[in-house]
């Protein structure tokens, strides 16, 4: 009993790691995607503004408020109005933060290329407008095992999560 024991309490913790990330991930997606669908909506840009807290990142979705796109300078003005609260994952996913792994490449199989979560450029601003066109880039999600990455398309708008396989050093599509 002892030995099983043993035995599955890792595999439980393992697969409990997973869910969470996995989790993450598409929640992460889905704030993509209703920002996507308010753009639209609202006939006005949309987007999440990822900022540094400590070693992880918190998020908050932000309106146009101009007409000009949303901008960190019209963010701090007050221009560009916030929507909702700022959110950040630990608070809904344990042990999970934005983070690409050491020993993972990035999503296009470059290696060396850090480890910050948060790829949608300088200003860490994934906005979505009314074209339906958004920021292209990637978020890392990483739990205490698992790594996920979710892919926007800046031309279209849509999102992709991709799941990390360290045996083959590959991702796959989820």
């Amino acid at each position: 009993m002892a030995i099983l024991a043993g035995i599955s309490v890792p595999a439980a913790g393992a697969a409990a790691d997973e869910l969470r990330t996995a989790a993450a991930a598409r929640y992460i997606a889905g704030l993509v995607l209703n920002n996507r669908m308010d753009s639209l909506k609202r006939a006005r840009s949309v987007a999440i503004r990822f900022e540094t807290d400590g070693a992880d990142y918190t998020f908050r979705a932000y309106l146009d408020g101009n007409g000009n796109g949303v901008r960190t300078t019209e963010i701090r003005s007050g221009v560009d109005e916030p929507i909702g609260s700022v959110g950040r994952l630990g608070e809904n996913f344990r042990d999970v933060v934005f983070g690409l792994r050491a020993d993972a490449p990035d999503a296009d199989g470059g290696r060396g290329t850090g480890t910050d979560g948060v790829r949608i450029g300088s200003s860490r601003l994934l906005v979505t407008s009314a074209d339906g066109t958004a920021t292209s880039g990637t978020i890392y999600v990483r739990g205490r095992r698992a790594q996920y990455a979710v892919r926007v398309l800046g031309a279209t708008g849509r999102t992709r999560v991709l799941k990390f396989e360290p045996g083959s050093a590959t991702w796959t599509s989820r």
